[in-house]
């Protein structure tokens, strides 16, 4: 029988989990640049892998927001939910404030990002989810509630769905 050795991630992300005794698995997979793409090469149904969108507020506070990769983001309902007008962070933008993760790769983990996390209520409704781990070949999955409780998520029907 050959020992399988996952590939490594981010130590913050995987001592992140670790302490909040997350169990998770790493998989590799193809290169992918969308949520969709990764939940596809990742084999996993599209619903379960969260998107993760960097926002900024008019006041300047800016927070991850996670949706199900077949949805589509609605501003004017995360504005509702932050309490504030809230606008995409430009890849720029991301890539200064996550400076160690590859754009668009950010997980959902707010001491990692130092923000707070934002979900949709789709989220919800899945038992285990997908995200990306810091890069556009690594993706980790976990239980969603020990994640939503250790990530101390705020819930909001924040989602457009197909």
């Amino acid at each position: 029988m050959e020992t399988v050795i996952p590939p490594p991630i981010d130590e913050r992300l995987r001592g992140w989990l670790e302490a909040h005794r997350i169990a998770y698995q790493i998989h590799e997979h193809p290169l992918a640049y969308t949520a969709l793409a990764t939940a596809h090469a990742e084999g996993v149904d599209p619903a379960t892998f969260a998107k993760v969108v960097g926002v900024r507020a008019d006041t300047g506070r800016v927070a991850l927001v996670v949706i199900d990769a077949v949805d589509a983001l609605d501003l004017g309902k995360v504005a509702d939910l932050v309490g504030s007008p809230v606008r995409l962070m430009s890849e720029r933008e991301l890539a200064e404030a996550c400076p160690d993760w590859e754009v668009g790769t950010v997980p959902p983990v707010p001491s990692l990002a130092d923000e707070q996390v934002f979900a949709d209520e789709g989220i919800r409704a899945d038992e285990y989810i997908s995200f990306n781990a810091g890069s556009h070949r690594l993706a980790v999955r976990v239980e969603r509630s020990p994640w939503e409780e250790a990530a101390e998520i705020t819930y909001g029907d924040i989602a457009r769905r197909p």
